[in-house]
């Protein structure tokens, strides 16, 4: 049964009549979670996680029209029953199941296997066709436990501040910033760039309890984060902005930073290999998993996993979408939220 189509505005679900994080305005699309490359601005009508919800008021506009559910609450589409799961990628983050005549397609969206102790872990859900993400898809890519990158954090925290420096984290303003906050609570006082304590504001209006934390105000006195902890957007590194704050040391949160050469670390005095998305072995095991017959492979290392994917006799095929280019759609967020 054919229950999906990969188009130019986004992967469509035929009988439902509805697309998954299209990236063209259509009537209705079905949102898998709150970042710019999967949700954007221009649909007739969006649907969500209740998580998802206040961040896509804050990120696309408060006069959008925007329904949403919860984990595992179903609801039908033209027949076509729909329902979201825990995909641990950042709160709110949701696998879409679809069903219909009995045949079951899943749409991963960005997930992780690891519980970062703020997003709702991931839940494997058994399908017949999964689309899968692949953004770090090469056997290079083995994460650490959280423990283990806490450790790493909160020593480098007391090493700077011993020197008399101010740590400053970077991260993306949505997922990446919170898991920072989680690492390092209890290392000392917090500072947050604006654009991320908005966010941090919509997520704990549904519940979620974040480590205590206070707004810095660039306009301000800024001497006062001496020798504390900043976490600041990506937007920002090379700033005039972030030049203001005193004896900085800047460490880098992303994924990229595994591999020492990567382009992606600039100026940084430190990295820190910090991931929203699953590692090699935490795709496979969650593709595995699925014991989905069809594999569609999307955004990120899409030829090397969908190959090794039919190699060990998984069936598997390319997909190409606009997913993927979260570093320039978070860029154009805080440029707005700046």
């Amino acid at each position: 049964m054919k229950l999906i189509q990969f188009t130019n505005k986004g992967i469509y679900c035929i009988p439902g009549k509805f697309y998954i994080d299209p990236w063209r305005p259509v009537d209705l699309a079905v949102i898998s979670h709150g970042h710019g490359d999967h949700a954007k601005w221009g649909m007739k009508k969006y649907l969500c996680h209740h998580f998802t919800k206040p961040i896509l008021k804050i990120r696309i506009g408060e006069d959008i029209e925007v329904q949403s559910v919860g984990y595992n609450d179903p609801i039908f589409i033209n027949g076509v029953k729909v329902s979201f799961h825990p995909a641990g990628h950042i709160v709110g983050s949701s696998q879409i199941r679809m069903e219909y005549k009995g045949f079951v397609t899943v749409f991963s969206g960005d997930y992780k296997v690891q519980d970062d102790g703020i997003s709702t872990p991931l839940e494997i859900v058994k399908c017949n066709e999964f689309i899968t993400e692949s953004t770090f898809g090469l056997p290079i890519y083995n994460w650490l436990t959280p423990q283990q990158y806490s450790e790493q954090m909160m020593s480098w925290v007391e090493s700077n501040r011993e020197q008399g420096k101010t740590s400053v984290f970077v991260g993306y303003s949505l997922g990446k910033a919170q898991r920072i906050m989680k690492s390092i609570e209890g290392g000392g006082k917090i500072y947050v760039h604006n654009s991320i304590a908005r966010l941090n504001e919509a997520i704990e209006s549904v519940g979620v309890k974040l480590p205590d934390y206070e707004t810095l105000l660039f306009n301000e006195d800024v001497k006062k984060v001496s020798g504390e902890i900043v976490i600041v957007p990506p937007a920002l590194l090379d700033s005039n902005m972030i030049r203001k704050i005193p004896n900085r040391a800047t460490g880098l949160c992303s994924g990229w930073m595994q591999v020492r050469g990567s382009r992606r670390w600039r100026s940084a005095d430190a990295g820190f290999a910090i991931s929203d998305h699953a590692d090699w072995g935490g795709l496979l095991e969650t593709v595995k998993a699925t014991e989905a017959e069809q594999i569609h492979v999307t955004h990120g290392q899409i030829a090397v996993f969908s190959k090794y994917l039919n190699e060990i006799g998984i069936k598997s095929d390319e997909v190409k979408t606009n997913f993927g280019d979260e570093e320039e759609s978070e860029k154009e967020v805080n440029d707005e939220l700046i």
